[in-house]
């Protein structure tokens, strides 16, 4: 399956969700690698099975094995720090910020792409957890980088399709059980 299946896949009343698969699919503002790494790691971040395999496919022949295993490890470690910081940053108690989490985060530093390649991944993948902690904090961190922001809002752009297409397949599926 690719992306031209997985938009095929929508129903009809998720049409601006196929136009859009295929408007993001020849976006041109970010490298190939930045993209296919943030529609990667947003299709692992929300774990829909036909949506992570149509990208999984898509990535084939666009994605180094290192870029792949690093939009997983973004996919991953925010799986992890998009709970954690969004839940201190939730609580009424405000001390819980000033504390060290003591949780491993070394793949916060993965070397295995470009820095701001893996932190568009991170970006990514933080819309589509929705924590606004993790989204300053890579915002922040791509700001310093002097990432464009035409990068970044295709980055939160892919994320917000990828979840969207994955938002309407669960529930089709839902639907016809």
């Amino acid at each position: 399956m690719s992306i031209a299946a997985l938009a095929n896949a929508l129903p009809n009343y998720a049409e601006d969700l196929k136009i859009n698969l295929a408007a993001l699919s020849a976006e041109t503002i970010l490298t190939d690698q930045q993209k296919w790494g943030a529609f990667l790691a947003s299709a692992y971040a929300l774990g829909v099975p036909m949506v992570v395999k149509a990208i999984l496919k898509e990535t084939d022949g666009k994605l180094s094995a290192e870029a792949k295993a690093g939009a997983k490890t973004a996919a991953a470690i925010l799986a992890m720090n998009t709970v954690y910081y969004s839940a201190v940053n939730l609580l009424h108690n405000h001390d819980y910020r000033a504390e060290p989490p003591k949780l491993s985060m070394r793949a916060l530093n993965y070397a295995g792409v470009d820095k701001i390649d893996f932190e568009l991944w991170c970006l990514s993948v933080s819309a589509v957890s929705q924590c606004g902690a993790c989204l300053n904090a890579h915002e922040s961190d791509l700001h310093k980088r002097n990432a464009p922001l035409e990068r970044i809002q295709a980055a939160l752009r892919i994320a917000a399709v990828v979840a969207a297409v994955g938002a309407v397949l669960r529930a089709e599926a839902a639907a016809a059980a």
